[in-house]
Formats: structure tokens, C-alpha cells, sequence
């Protein structure tokens, strides 16, 4: 990248021969070195969704260089549809336009279109280059780094995809501007499970700056996503498939997948049902002693801070939490295990969870 392009910072995942870098900075969607430096080749296909694509997408298109053939697949807006039918769609467009082996997909919105595009490029004859362009916080923070890709299924959240790791993740913090309060604020529930499971200091400086971040100031945003990213980053190279510590990156999110399921893809944003689970999994984390009542106090302060629930759905019993939790992708040998809280900063992997304590817990647990 050149000096004075807008970018802020520029961070590392390292993965030997699949490292890559993550620009973050102003105006990245219009930079014409954002993203040309990282194309596989002349075929590129922007994949992006009904809402994101009136904003950036011609930005985007006039940033690519000349000579170029670029195609665009504009899916619907939302959760609801993080399937496989609109992968295929994304696959139809390829095989349409005769897209070959050194095609580039660009996935310019969302988590959810990011996980879609990355699973489209994992599976497109046999892989192929793909690029993430963020434009939620929450994608920008989590899902546009680390190689998880994927779509819904009915009876779990993600259960179907791929690890496939980005060639580049470029963050342009000034798509924040038209994201909606609500969105911004789910995207938090991410960035404060980064202070929750690795970097209690990070803890402190988000509880003193939220209102700041919920303002929307550039420099406490940037500052945010960037240690969010590094804390991402260095996980994603001790553990780029989950095989352990990656796991961690879970907090809440076994209570939180089950919220999602249960309630329908998109009644609850990904984050909402996240900060909700977060502030369970340190409920649970107090019955077992492990964290004490001022701890599990603060947890869910900063959560409500942020702007996220952290009760239950009304309405949903133990049964339906059960019934998604025991097909939690993290489970192993039909044990239930659980992302849960030993201090601020301090997450582990717990498969020893009494069922007693657990009941208890879904059985007493708020519900709003």
C-alpha cells in the first residue's frame, strides 16, 4: 500500500504461505491499491447484497483496474438467507460468465456475505481466490478474518462450509457512517469478547470508551477494530481449524447459535443473541464459582453498554436450548462443551459442566 492511501493500519495473519494482510483506513473501497495488489487474475466477481450494493458497489467497480471483467451477484439482505440456494446462485454466475480457476470473488458486505463468498470460492472448482471487504462492524471485527466460511441449515448455524482463508481483508471504517445503530451494536458484542476471553486491559479501555464507540468516532473505532484484529489474528495462527484454543473465539456463542436457531435467522441479530449468550456463559461461570458476583456484575455491564440484550427470548425453555446446544459444532464425542470465564481476560474450554448446574441455570435464567 502507498503512504497517505487512507490506511491507518495494516495488521498480519500468519499463516506460513497463506499469511495476509488486514488494511484498515478510510476510504479503502475507493483506493485503487486496496484491493488490485491481491487478484489472482482478470476474472473478478463481486458478490454483495441489495442493501450494500446502492452504496459501495460502484465505488468499488471504478477502484479495479482497466482491462479487468468484472461481474457483480447481488443477493438478498439478511440471516434468513445464509443458505445454500443463494450460494448457488453466486455459483451459477461463475459458471455463467465461464469464470476459471484464477477468477477472484470479492464478498463486499456483511458476515453473511462473506461467509457465503468464502464458501463459494472454497468449493468453486476446487478453490479459488476470494477477497473480504467488510462493511459491518461484526465482519469487520470477526467473520471477514480467519478462514471460517460457511451457510445455515436448518437444524444449526453454520454447520455446513469450509475453512478458506481470504487472499486480503480490507476494512474501510467509513462504511460505518450508514450502518444502523442496531448493527453497530451487535458488532460490539464481537469486540467485547475479545477483552472477555484474552485481553482484560482491552476489557478496561472499552468500558471507558463505549459511548464513544456507540458515537461513532473514527479514531476509538479504528483503535478498536485494529486490537480486535490482532487478538483474531494471533488465535487464527495458533489455531487456524479449531482444534483448540480458536475455540475460545466462542464465548457466548453456543447459548447464542441456540437463541438464533431457535427464534428464526434474523429475528435476533448474530451479536444481539451473542451479548445475550456472553452474559449466560458468565451467569454460568458465577454458579460454578469460578468468577465472583462483582465480575459477573461487570460482564454484564459492559454487554448492556454496548447496546445488547442479556436476557433470554421470552418464551424459550431449557428443552429448546438443549436441543441446538447439543449440536454445537464444538462438542466432541457427544460432550457438551462450553466456552466459560475464570477472570476478565481469562476464557477457557469446559466439557465438565454438571448437568444439574446447567439446568439450573437454563431453567432460572432472565428471560425479557
Amino acid at each position: 500500500m502507498k503512504p497517505n492511501d487512507g490506511v491507518l493500519r495494516t495488521l498480519s495473519v500468519a499463516l506460513e504461505e497463506r499469511s495476509y494482510p488486514i488494511h484498515i483506513g478510510a476510504g479503502l473501497i475507493g483506493s485503487a491499491e486496496a484491493v488490485a495488489p491481491y487478484l489472482a487474475g482478470r476474472q473478478v466477481m463481486i458478490v454483495t447484497n441489495e442493501t450494500v450494493a446502492p452504496l459501495y458497489l460502484e465505488a468499488l467497480r471504478e477502484a479495479l483496474p482497466d482491462g479487468l471483467d468484472v461481474r457483480a451477484v447481488v443477493l438478498p439482505d439478511g440471516e434468513g438467507y445464509k443458505s445454500v440456494d443463494h450460494v448457488e446462485r453466486i455459483w451459477d454466475a461463475l459458471l455463467e460468465a465461464g469464470f476459471n480457476r484464477r477468477c477472484t470473488l470479492i464478498a463486499l458486505g456483511g458476515g453473511v456475505i462473506g461467509d457465503m463468498t468464502g464458501f463459494a470460492a472454497a468449493s468453486y472448482q476446487r478453490g479459488v481466490a476470494f477477497i473480504q471487504v467488510p462493511t459491518t462492524l461484526l465482519a469487520q471485527v470477526d467473520s471477514s478474518v480467519g478462514g471460517k466460511t460457511g451457510v445455515n441449515h436448518a437444524l444449526g448455524k453454520n454447520m455446513i462450509g469450509a475453512f478458506w482463508q481470504p487472499r486480503a481483508v480490507v476494512v474501510d471504517i467509513d462504511t460505518l457512517k450508514t450502518l444502523p445503530a442496531r448493527e453497530l451494536s451487535a458488532g460490539l458484542a464481537e469486540v467485547v469478547k475479545y477483552g472477555l476471553i484474552r485481553d482484560a486491559a482491552f476489557l478496561g479501555w472499552l468500558e471507558a470508551n463505549m459511548a464513544a464507540l456507540r458515537a461513532c468516532d473514527p479514531e476509538t473505532l479504528a483503535w478498536a477494530i485494529a486490537r480486535s484484529c490482532e487478538i483474531k489474528a494471533e488465535v487464527v495462527a495458533e489455531d487456524e481449524t479449531e482444534q483448540g484454543v480458536r475455540a475460545l473465539l466462542n464465548l457466548g456463542h453456543t447459548f447464542g447459535h441456540a437463541i438464533e436457531a431457535e427464534q428464526g435467522y434474523g429475528a435476533w441479530l448474530h451479536g444481539e443473541a451473542v451479548g445475550a449468550g456472553m452474559a449466560m456463559a458468565a451467569a454460568l461461570s458465577h454458579r460454578l464459582g469460578w468468577i465472583d458476583a462483582a465480575t459477573l456484575a461487570r460482564c454484564r455491564a459492559v454487554i448492556e453498554a454496548a447496546g445488547l440484550p442479556v436476557s433470554a427470548p421470552a418464551g424459550m425453555g431449557r428443552e429448546a436450548f438443549l436441543a441446538h446446544m447439543r449440536r454445537d459444532k464444538k462438542n466432541l464425542d457427544d460432550e457438551l462443551r462450553l466456552i466459560l470465564l475464570r477472570a476478565p481476560g481469562d476464557a477457557c474450554i469446559s466439557s465438565e459442566t454438571p448437568a444439574e448446574t446447567l439446568n439450573a441455570l437454563l431453567d432460572d435464567y432472565p428471560r425479557g
